[in-house]
């Protein structure tokens, strides 16, 4: 295995502290930024050097001319606390020539617009809930194809940013009240989904031109009453004492396998209608009729040791190891003049 020069790119809140003793790295914030510098560093034995980013390219460009990398390990997620800036960030990777892992701007710009990119999607009949766009300040109209229940969310925000129990709506009045909650909090236009009522699914993939999905993951809500929806709320994701209570994991999904080459199909074919590269994690709904819906595409999903996207690599039989030096491979091999 050639060794690389990697130039590590995270927050600068994000950065490990040399001595990790008396902290937990497992559930530490810096746990992915943590688990990609030691692994890259110790078992893939390349050369390191990490840079925390805040407001200033300047120390990309500096690090650039003196260390040399061969590529940057990119775990930036927004740039001036800014999250749609982060496709800002690679764009610059790609003036300095300075090859980069995960998605490129294209990718990162179509994936993270939920209308723009279910507008795409649906032009290749690719199946996703019907929606209308609520721009900031605007009350919401919607036609007659629509039917409560709804879901409303952050056009462009991640991470189910902005999404609870409150945002299924069923009514006008509810309607109207959650759009100007994601007016007024979340600060973003705000898009309207038909609810699908029905299985949480994820597909990981990796590749640019040649892609390979692993097996496909499932939310499971194994305690969760029966007046409450079964969605993936900014509670269900990040509070662990909740997901404990309730019951809520995450697994290789119990699929028929005819179902499961679907599921990874349709996957597939977002990830290349989106124009992604590196990685991403594909968000499907698949209702009791069996009607796989796509929700929305991730750019550079969350890729920690323990993980889903991770764990669900080493279903496929890759260790995390190997994950990261299949991601920094990737991004050697990736041609950006080939969107030009």
């Amino acid at each position: 295995m050639r060794k690389l020069r990697v130039l590590i790119l995270m927050h600068d809140y994000l950065v490990p502290p040399a001595d990790v003793s008396g902290h937990d790295p497992e559930t530490a914030p810096w746990r992915t930024e943590y688990d990609v510098l030691t692994t890259v560093r110790d078992q893939l034995e390349h050369d390191v050097h990490v840079l925390g980013v805040k407001d200033d390219l300047a120390g990309i460009r500096q690090a650039n001319e003196e260390f040399k990398p061969h590529i940057a390990f990119n775990l930036l997620e927004a740039f001036h606390e800014v999250g749609t800036f982060d496709q800002n960030v690679v764009a610059y990777l790609e003036l300095l020539r300075l090859a980069y892992t995960g998605c490129n701007p294209r990718g990162m710009l179509l994936a993270r617009d939920k209308a723009l990119s279910k507008k795409l999607l649906h032009y290749h009949r690719i199946q996703v809930p019907d929606f209308a766009v609520v721009r900031m300040g605007r009350r919401p109209r919607l036609s007659a194809r629509f039917q409560y229940p709804v879901i409303v969310k952050s056009l462009t925000q991640e991470a189910s940013i902005g999404i609870s129990q409150a945002s299924v709506i069923g009514d006008e009045a509810k309607l109207r009240e959650r759009v100007q909650f994601i007016h007024e909090s979340v600060r973003t236009d705000a898009i309207i989904e038909q609810y699908i009522d029905g299985r949480e699914l994820y597909v990981g993939i990796v590749g640019n031109q040649r892609l390979q999905a692993f097996p496909t993951w499932e939310m499971k809500f194994e305690k969760m009453p029966d007046d409450q929806h079964r969605i993936a709320t900014e509670r269900v994701k990040w509070n662990t004492k909740y997901q404990q209570r309730m019951g809520i994991s995450t697994g290789q999904s119990e699929l028929d396998p005819a179902v499961a080459d679907r599921v990874s199909h349709v996957a597939r074919r977002v990830y290349q209608t989106l124009e992604m590269s590196g990685y991403a994690r594909v968000d499907l709904r698949m209702n009791s009729q069996g009607e796989i819906y796509v929700l929305e595409a991730n750019p550079n999903p969350q890729i920690a040791r323990t993980e889903d996207f991770a764990e669900s690599a080493k279903r496929a039989g890759i260790d995390y190891p190997a994950l990261l030096q299949r991601i920094l491979s990737i991004g050697m091999r990736w041609e950006p003049e080939r969107l030009g």
